[in-house]
Order: C-alpha cells, then sequence, then structure tokens
C-alpha cells in the first residue's frame, strides 16, 4: 500500500537530501538550468558540480546536458524515431516490430492488442513510461492506462534538464512482445559508447521479479567490480552471450561522432534487437563504487566544442 505523506516524513527526518531533490524535480522548472543541476548535483552525488573543468564521467554529464545540444540528439531520444535512424544504419533486422502508434492512451483500441504486448511512451525515460502485457486475460487496463498518463505528464527535460527530450512530440506505440525461449527472462545489454568505441557494458536483468540487477563487465566481457546506486552485482551467474561482439559492433556503428551515448540492445533467441540510445546514464546523478570508476569512465569523454540550441 503506498503512503506518500509518510513517505515524504520519513524522507523529511531520515534523508532530507532526497526530500529536498524530490521538491526540486517537482517544482523546480523555473530556476536556470546551470544552477539547476548544481544544487541536484550536491544534493545526489554529495560532490560538487565543477563545470569549467570537469572531470569525472557524472561531472560531464552535466557539462554535456548544458553545452552539446545538437539538433540530432532529439530524434535519437525518441523510441519511435530513433528506430527509423537505427534501420537506415544497421538494417531493418534489428528494428522491435511497432504494431499501432497513438496521440494519446484514449486512442488504443484494446479489443485488436495480441495476447502478449508491450506499450510505450516515447519520451520517458527508464522504465516510467513501459508497461507489459504477459497475459491480455489477467492485464489491468485501468492499471496500465494510469501509468502511460502519468508517463505522458512526465517532462524528462524538466527533470533532469536533459536536453534530447526537450522537443520530443509525446506519442504512444505498442510493441511485439519479446520473449527468451532459452533463458526466460528477457535480458538488456547496455553499452558504454565513447565516439564509437565501446569500454564498458552492464547487463540488466531480473526485471519481471521487481529486484532488478546489473553487472557490469569491460569491451571484452571480463568481469569488473562496480556498482552505482542500489544497484546489486551477481556476477558468476551470468555467461558472455552468444552476440555480445555483434552488439558491441553495432553499438560502435551507432555512437560515431557522439561524445559518450549508452547503446542498449535485446539478444532475444538467437536475434539482436536495438532497444534504445540513453545520453545521460542515470542522468549523471548515480555515485559509483568503487568511486575511482567516475574518474575512468569520465576519462574516455572528449568534450566537444561548445553547441547550444535552445
Amino acid at each position: 500500500m503506498k503512503r506518500p505523506f509518510y513517505n515524504a516524513i520519513h524522507s523529511l527526518f531520515f534523508n532530507p537530501r532526497h526530500f529536498v531533490a524530490a521538491l526540486l524535480y517537482r517544482f523546480g522548472r523555473w530556476i536556470p538550468d546551470r544552477i539547476y543541476l548544481r544544487i541536484i548535483f550536491w544534493l545526489e552525488t554529495k560532490e560538487t558540480l565543477d563545470l569549467t573543468n570537469p572531470k569525472t564521467f557524472n561531472e560531464k554529464l552535466q557539462w554535456l546536458k548544458l553545452y552539446n545540444r545538437k539538433p540530432e540528439y532529439t530524434a535519437m531520444a525518441d523510441k519511435l524515431a530513433a528506430k527509423e535512424i537505427v534501420k537506415k544504419r544497421i538494417g531493418q533486422k534489428y528494428i522491435v516490430p511497432t504494431l499501432y502508434v497513438y496521440d494519446n492512451v484514449d486512442e488504443i483500441n484494446w479489443d485488436i492488442l495480441p495476447n502478449q504486448f508491450v506499450i510505450k511512451t516515447n519520451h520517458d525515460s527508464g522504465g516510467n513510461g513501459v508497461v507489459v502485457c504477459y497475459d491480455k486475460t489477467k492485464f489491468s487496463i485501468k492499471n496500465a492506462m494510469h501509468k502511460i498518463k502519468k508517463s505522458l505528464r512526465t517532462n524528462s527535460f524538466i527533470v533532469g534538464r536533459e536536453w534530447p527530450y526537450k522537443n520530443i512530440e509525446k506519442k504512444v506505440f505498442v510493441e511485439t512482445y519479446l520473449t527468451d525461449d532459452n533463458n526466460g527472462g528477457i535480458k538488456d545489454y547496455k553499452f558504454y559508447c565513447f565516439d564509437g568505441k565501446v569500454k564498458a557494458m552492464f547487463i540488466c536483468s531480473d526485471r519481471a521479479t521487481g529486484h532488478v540487477k546489473m553487472d557490469y563487465f569491460d569491451e571484452n566481457f571480463k568481469p569488473l567490480n562496480i556498482t552505482q546506486g542500489h544497484q546489486q552485482n551477481i556476477i558468476g551467474d551470468l555467461q558472455r552471450p552468444d552476440k555480445f561482439y555483434e552488439m558491441k559492433m553495432l553499438a560502435e556503428a551507432l555512437s560515431i561522432g557522439i561524445p559518450h551515448v549508452r547503446i542498449d540492445f535485446y539478444a532475444v533467441n538467437g536475434n539482436v534487437y536495438f532497444s534504445e540510445y540513453t545520453f545521460f546514464d542515470s542522468g549523471g546523478l548515480a555515485p559509483f563504487e568503487p568511486k575511482e570508476w567516475n574518474n575512468i569512465l569520465g576519462e574516455y569523454i572528449v568534450l566537444p566544442e561548445k553547441y547550444i540550441e535552445e
């Protein structure tokens, strides 16, 4: 049972930084970007943001939010438009089929949807705008509509000042449901790319259980002892996927010319599918353990000339 008032009071007394950050995320839209990011960065990481001489991975992501605002990033961040970009660059076979596209959730004709499907919003980050139907006979349309409508009210640019999301025209779309017959739950393979070179990646698993695990590896699938925020490691339980080097090659092809972007894939039943472009992993606000990895990954980002497009 959700208890928002109790949770807010608990957060105020036991985690005041989180409480203030939550207020800013909700009500800080009028604060200028530079000031807003400095405050949020301090609240979330307990560190001072250096925008003059950024060195760490998280610092450089904040710099890129402010000073690498290229128009083409909008289409890449748009989960629908990105499919067209990826199709042209690496081929149709890597695209998860889109079944239907709507302007809002009220347009959905639930009767014509298959027994299993995935609904997404094209503009939101993380899993906030994603609803998975595993069995239509047990599916709650009411809950799905509530989640999607909440996502459509979200402005990812305002929350994290992630510029690529600012001008996305919001849509709702239905995708084919993917399932892996070999090992049950589908996994996400997320590659950290730096101007066309993969330097690290992590595997996101156990989403269906609600206890997501994330395991980090280098570019050759050597385990890395990294955690970030609440993430859990299960290193030793995962084998290198058969399609690892294919996904790595595709990630590098899709990231050429971009200082940093995370390219995400699924590998399902021997097939690889593109998932999304992510320009600001965890918003650049999740601390690394060990802390040295914040510096190591930061060294891979070569900051470009400033490009500001409002």
